[in-house]
């Protein structure tokens, strides 16, 4: 008696191909659990600092929220062309890694300067002296939303490059380096993957939005 020809499904060599398909997985909202598309909004929840994949109607409803559970985390990176910052200030922060991000902690009532590293985003004593005298000299930062905005600096090599950009776009470059990175030096795939980044990140950017001066 023959087989009927969906038997073939069930062969060895069927559930290879199937194993060995590409398997596309849907990202949801994490609060509503609706599908979300490629590109979507996301959310900083404050108390553990993790980034959480939002549809736009949940999102939203951050927009405006101050203090509350999460933060609405900009889209926008910004290009900062005119930034300020002599060799001796980026030495004073000591850091291991031309690649930094910081940003103001609203739980932790301070400035938090974070670098890329192997095990993930590592925490650097960031002087405050250090903090006022980088605002003084670049009015732009005064514009940097708390918690979900960063001034992320590349001085890589002989790159001067400096941007107000997302809090997950900054754990983006993280990522990028802790999965890339290999020996002492990082190897080279983990520097191209850097560039490409950076690449990325300028297509992005918007002009940085005017503040009107206030009148007394």
């Amino acid at each position: 008696m023959s087989h009927p020809p969906t038997a073939a499904r069930g062969s060895p060599f069927a559930a290879l191909r199937r194993l060995t398909q590409p398997r596309v997985v849907q990202e949801q909202c994490e609060l509503c659990s609706v599908a979300l598309a490629s590109e979507h909004r996301h959310l900083l929840e404050m108390s553990s600092r993790k980034v959480v994949c939002a549809c736009d109607h949940c999102a939203m409803r951050f927009q405006l929220v101050i203090a509350g559970r999460f933060k609405l985390i900009p889209r926008a990176p910004h290009a900062l062309p005119d930034f300020r910052m002599t060799d001796g200030q980026w030495e004073s922060l000591a850091l291991p890694i031309n690649l930094a991000f910081l940003f103001y902690n609203t739980p932790g009532k301070k400035m938090m300067a974070l670098y890329p590293s192997p095990a993930g985003a590592t925490e650097s004593l960031l002087p405050l002296a250090a903090w006022e005298t980088l605002v003084m000299d670049n009015p732009a930062l005064a514009q940097m939303e708390p918690d979900v905005e960063a001034l992320l600096i590349n001085r890589v090599k002989t790159t001067r490059r400096y941007y107000l950009a997302p809090i997950d776009t900054c754990y983006e470059l993280v990522g990028l380096l802790r999965v890339h990175w290999r020996g002492l030096s990082g190897g080279d795939e983990v520097w191209e993957q850097i560039d490409a980044f950076f690449a990325r990140l300028e297509e992005r950017c918007e002009p940085l939005p005017e503040v009107e001066a206030s009148h007394a």
